[in-house]
Order: C-alpha cells, then sequence, then structure tokens
C-alpha cells in the first residue's frame, strides 16, 4: 500500500464496510431502500460509530481493530445501525430516559438480528446473549424496544447487569438522536422507507431472513403513531358557550362610547361564542376475561383526564361509561368534573366472559330513540378486538381503540375508527 498511514487507515476501513454493505445487500435485498438513505462518513480519531439518520460517522481505526478482532462484528454492526433506523427507534428521543431506552433499542435490534440467522452475523458472544434474551423476554413479555424499556423503567438494571447488557448488545452511540440535531432523512421519510422494506420483506424468499421479530418490528415502525387528545377532538360538538368573543367585540368603538358619553359604550361586547367542545360521548369498556384490569384501568383513567379538562368538555354534559362482554353489564352516567373523578375511584369492572360489540350499540341506538342523547358524536370502545362487530354502520363516529404491547391488533369494519396504542402513549398522551 502507498501513502501515509492516515489514508491507509481510511483506505482499509473503507473495504470493510463496503464488504459488509455487499454481504448485506446480496443476503437480504429488501433492506436495499434503507441502505440507500445512509451513507457512511469517516471521523479520524473519535473513537466511536454514531448515525444522525443520514449519516454515520464512523472512526476508521475503530471499525479496524473490531474487524481484527471479530470479523462478522463489522457486518453486525452495519445492520444494527440500519435496523435503529428502520424501526424509528429516535422517535421521540428526547422525551425517553436515554440510558435506558439506548439499552432497549440496542437489545431489540441484536435480538432481529440473531433471530434472522445471517451465517456472517454470528458472534463468538450470541451463546451469552441468547440465554440472556430469554431471560430479558420472560420479564418483558416481549423483545421490541417498548416492551422493554417499560420492564426497565420499572425493573430497573443493575449496575452489574447494565454493563453486561451494554458488552453483550451495544455496537454504537446514539447522542445524534437528539432533536436538535438536523436530520437530512426525517422520520417521515424513515416511515416511508419501513413501509417500503416491509413491502419488499413479503416478497422475499422465505428462508434465514424468515423473522417474526423483524415484522413485529416493521409493523410497529409504520403505523400512525396517535396524539390521543387530538384524536378525541373528532367527538366534539358545536354549541354556544357562555364568554365574551374577542374576535366579534371592537374595543376602539366601545372605549371610544365611554370617554365621550360616560356610562355609554357604542358597542356591547358579544357575550356568547360558537365554540367547540364535547358534550355527549359514550366510553365502552370490553371487560371480556381477554382485556386485562390494568389496561382498561389505564385507559379509562387517560381518557377521563382528557375529557375532564375544561377547555375540551361543557361544565354540564352527558357522558355514558357502559361496561359490556358478551352484554351489557353496567351504565354510569357523568354529568360534571367531579362525578368523573368519583367513578374513576370507585369503578369496578364486571363481566369477564365472551366478547360480543353489538349489545353495546344495540343498548346506546335505544338511548337515542328514547331521547336520553340530543346529539350523540361519539362512541370510543376500549377492547382487544376479538368479538362480533355489528354488520351495519352506526349514526355515530366509533372508535375502536387497542392498547397493545406489539403495536398489533385486529381490524376493524371500513366504518369504524382504528387507533392503536402502547402504554407508554396511554400514560403520558
Amino acid at each position: 500500500m502507498t501513502g501515509t498511514r492516515e489514508e491507509e487507515i481510511l483506505e482499509i476501513a473503507g473495504e470493510i464496510i463496503r464488504d459488509a454493505q455487499n454481504n448485506v445487500i446480496m443476503n437480504l435485498r429488501f433492506l436495499g431502500p434503507a441502505m440507500a438513505a445512509l451513507k457512511w462518513e469517516p471521523r479520524i480519531g473519535t473513537a466511536c460509530i454514531a448515525c444522525n439518520g443520514a449519516v454515520v460517522f464512523y472512526d476508521p481505526a475503530l471499525v479496524i481493530r473490531r474487524f481484527r478482532s471479530e470479523p462478522n462484528s463489522i457486518i453486525r454492526l452495519y445492520l444494527h445501525v440500519l435496523f435503529h433506523f428502520i424501526f424509528r427507534h429516535e422517535y421521540e428521543y428526547d422525551k425517553k430516559r436515554t440510558e435506558i431506552w439506548d439499552l432497549a433499542c440496542d437489545i431489540a435490534v441484536e435480538n432481529v438480528i440473531m433471530e434472522i440467522g445471517l451465517y456472517r452475523t454470528v458472534m463468538k458472544s450470541d451463546a451469552e446473549s441468547a440465554l440472556k434474551l430469554k431471560v430479558l423476554k420472560d420479564r418483558a413479555g416481549a423483545l421490541h424496544a417498548q416492551a422493554l424499556y417499560r420492564m426497565m423503567l420499572v425493573e430497573e438494571p443493575s449496575q452489574r447487569e447494565t454493563e453486561d447488557l451494554t458488552r453483550l448488545f451495544k455496537r454504537d452511540e446514539h447522542f445524534l438522536w437528539t432533536p436538535d440535531e438536523t436530520l437530512e432523512v426525517s422520520l417521515e421519510q424513515w416511515k416511508k422507507i419501513a413501509e417500503r422494506v416491509k413491502a419488499d420483506l413479503k416478497s422475499f424468499s422465505q428462508g434465514q431472513s424468515d423473522s417474526d421479530s423483524l415484522r413485529a418490528a416493521l409493523e410497529d415502525a409504520t403505523r400512525e403513531r396517535v396524539d390521543y387528545t387530538d384524536f378525541l377532538r373528532r367527538f366534539m360538538v358545536s354549541e354556544e358557550s357562555l364568554h365574551i368573543s374577542d374576535e366579534e367585540f371592537d374595543y376602539i368603538y366601545y372605549t371610544y362610547g365611554l370617554s365621550t358619553y360616560g356610562n355609554m359604550p357604542l358597542v356591547e361586547p358579544l357575550e356568547y361564542a360558537d365554540v367547540s367542545k364535547i358534550k355527549e360521548f359514550v366510553i365502552a369498556i370490553d371487560t371480556s376475561s381477554s382485556c386485562k384490569g390494568e389496561l382498561v384501568e389505564a385507559f379509562l383513567r387517560r381518557t377521563v383526564s382528557i375529557i375532564s379538562d375544561a377547555d375540551n368538555f361543557f361544565n354540564q354534559y352527558n357522558v355514558h361509561i357502559i361496561q359490556c362482554d358478551s352484554e351489557v353489564r353496567s351504565d354510569v352516567t357523568v354529568r360534571n368534573n367531579e362525578e368523573l373523578e368519583a367513578y374513576i375511584a370507585s369503578a369496578k369492572l364486571t363481566g369477564f366472559g365472551s366478547t360480543d360489540f353489538r349489545p353495546v350499540f344495540s343498548y346506546v341506538d335505544d338511548l337515542i330513540e328514547n331521547s336520553v342523547f340530543c346529539n350523540l358524536r361519539g362512541l370510543i370502545y376500549f377492547t382487544d378486538g376479538y368479538g362480533v362487530y355489528p354488520s351495519s354502520m352506526p349514526d355515530y363516529d366509533t372508535a375502536f381503540v387497542f392498547l397493545k404491547d406489539d403495536g398489533q391488533a385486529p381490524e376493524v369494519p371500513d366504518w369504524a375508527i382504528r387507533i392503536v396504542l402502547d402504554e407508554e402513549q396511554v400514560a403520558t398522551a
């Protein structure tokens, strides 16, 4: 080799990375769109590897050292960085406890790579990693990042455990995931890339790349993140609310009249303004045996905290909270914030049979016929989704809300809205 030592290091490291790229594209062609979105750029002397969603900045000397220590580690690194952004792990990074989220994401990515089982990604530590993954799955219930993150927030790993997990699963640094960084490839663009990867994976030949964890992670990466507060605004109904309408009030004429004629303003303030707030609403709770009580309570508490906000609801309203499994078990009407708070404090779930959605809709239709509702706009049904749906569309907007660890949920009829939330969204939405 000719040239300076620095040039030699750059050339060798570049060859190692190109070899990793070629290996990935030859064996996992469905990753092509994601590979095209990332550029690799050397940064001498940084002693780290980090990506901002468009460029992977790497220390050439570090790449060479890792390759010499374990040749397969660079292909593993390449996939590791790629999957972080395909799975959109940088999403709302600033809202997470980053040291725990970093570890959860690294574990989730490595689990997918190991499950794919590509020959040149196998590493010496994989046997130890597999044992750790089995223990973590038993504790967290799943090995995707959200499940691991929630588990570690509750059962925070010790320093020794953190060091072990970091040694086994960490490949890169995540400090460039912060929103302060200007990303050339946006979150929305990575979502589109993930959708393309998911589509290409379906047509890819079955074999070593067949991974349940990969498919589940792609489903989660491509689903819409829903702002639950904004979603509830779909059910607002316009009605007059008593307050001064600043937009229709001219202060110039008003003050001119007071100054010229004493206590005779030329224009009276308009006390009524047309505003959009929620007045009538139905919350249906699936109490079948498949819906866990703590999940129902989390959903109900979050919904109540949103709708009891003075900006969203009138002071007096008509909200029915209906519990149902295969039949309607209870219907509690609340008319103000105090009654809502009392219900959430004392509510007990009843039922726990099979799931049938039809009784709730028949029951609500009867309430409408009997003038219990004047202008019902919305019904939200919290469920796991496995039940019998009505065959016809109701006269009011309907949403089925699923709380799922893995982001998966059954399809709903064409006339219904399908919302999938995870526990963290319900707790902080």
